[in-house]
């Protein structure tokens, strides 16, 4: 049993050994070939330019003189490279796929950029590249090439909306940046559709100070402004909170408003009796699980007999918001399930705070722009190339 033991072990260690020295020559071939190509391809544009060839003769051809090479480090996949450029006496002559200035490959920044907004911290980025190229990258060069996603990000604000999204799901989620006088939270008003065929897409988000009725007004009016009116509109889901519903009155008055019953569910048991609660919470589920609208009135009149004396303010404070709890009643029953609570939207929120938890707060609220946007970016291509929400294509 020892001998087999060593023998894999010896085994073990070959193996080891080869694949080092496989991938190792692999990599350095690699290099050598690429640094051969660029070379020689800097190189013969320089000879283009010249209007002659090396050791030709032609000084009625000639446009410039040679001006020997300079070097120039090129961060790649397969490490860094150094590269002699030629060059004339009027200018240097760069291989084909670099650009001025630039030095890393365009997939080399790619993965940077993808890095940071998988969540991994500006500091830790710089160590993830620096295993696969052998050049370090500081945190400060991460967040200048996640700069690029600016123009993405407006033109993502401002792109027409279609006006054929039957439900819409209206929240927002807080989130912290660095400010002048040290942390500050900002808002983010977000926006999530679906159509009547099942294709889903979060069609917007806006940095805001927090949820006021102004607030939401100026973003509802955005969406307004850019195409969705709400003319196909049938119902609006929100997590009840009261700015919204007043910017919904003032933006899209004439679409049903769903109020999420996962909140009210808290709002009624947060101040409740420990004894109470869970008989509070059965009556109050029989609400919304009633078969029909009118079975969900009956039982709420069941459920104001009983708790009215112990809970006054609470059971008002539900009469009056009942009829917009019970707005899903309107629509198919299949949908009654999605369409009584915000859980669509608070899933995405789930993802964006995974990804940003491990950057504890951004620099800057451009930074958030960015970051949202690639989360919610990535979200719709995904979405884009999968099956639809089947539910929302039934109309019985």
């Amino acid at each position: 049993m020892v001998k087999i033991a060593a023998v894999s072990e010896q085994f073990q260690h070959f193996l080891e050994n080869l694949q080092e020295d496989f991938w190792g020559n692999l990599y350095e071939r690699t290099q050598q070939a690429w640094k051969r190509f660029l070379e020689e391809d800097s190189q013969r544009q320089r000879d283009r330019y010249c209007g002659v060839g090396w050791h030709e003769r032609g000084r009625s051809r000639k446009t410039s003189y040679r001006n020997g090479y300079y070097e120039r480090d090129w961060v790649t996949r397969f490490g860094t490279i150094r590269l002699r450029i030629a060059r004339t006496r009027a200018k240097n002559f760069l291989p084909t796929g670099l650009r001025r200035f630039q030095r890393r490959a365009d997939c080399v920044a790619l993965l940077i950029r993808e890095a940071f907004l998988q969540g991994v911290s500006t500091r830790q980025v710089g160590r993830i590249v620096a295993i696969l190229t052998e050049e370090p990258v500081s945190a400060q060069t991460v967040s200048r090439l996640t700069r690029d996603l600016d123009e993405a990000v407006r033109h993502f604000h401002q792109q027409p909306l279609e006006d054929d999204w039957c439900t819409l799901f209206l929240d927002g989620v807080s989130l912290k940046f660095r400010g002048g006088a040290g942390r500050k939270r900002v808002h983010m008003l977000v926006a999530y559709g679906v159509k009547q065929d099942g294709s889903r897409r979060l069609l917007a988000f806006m940095r805001s100070q927090g949820e006021s009725q102004h607030a939401w007004e100026g973003f509802l009016q955005d969406l307004y402004k850019r195409g969705l009116q709400g003319q196909k509109t049938r119902l609006i889901v929100t997590d009840g909170c009261p700015g919204l519903a007043a910017a919904i009155q003032t933006v899209y008055p004439r679409v049903p408003h769903q109020r999420c019953w996962v909140h009210k569910m808290r709002n009624i048991l947060e101040h409740a009796r420990k004894c109470d609660r869970d008989p509070l919470k059965r009556d109050a589920q029989a609400i919304y699980q009633a078969p029909s609208k009118k079975a969900a009135e009956d039982a709420f009149r069941a459920f104001k007999v009983r708790w009215r004396n112990a809970y006054p303010s609470m059971v008002k404070k539900l009469e009056q918001d009942l009829p917009e709890l019970l707005a899903f009643f309107n629509e198919p029953q299949s949908l009654w399930r999605k369409l009584r609570t915000t859980n669509i939207i608070e899933r995405c929120f789930v993802e964006v705070r995974r990804r940003t938890r491990p950057m504890v707060c951004f620099v800057n609220v451009k930074s958030v722009d960015r970051i949202i946007f690639s989360i919610f970016n990535r979200f719709n291509l995904q979405w884009s190339r999968r099956r639809t929400l089947k539910l929302f294509t039934q109309t019985t």
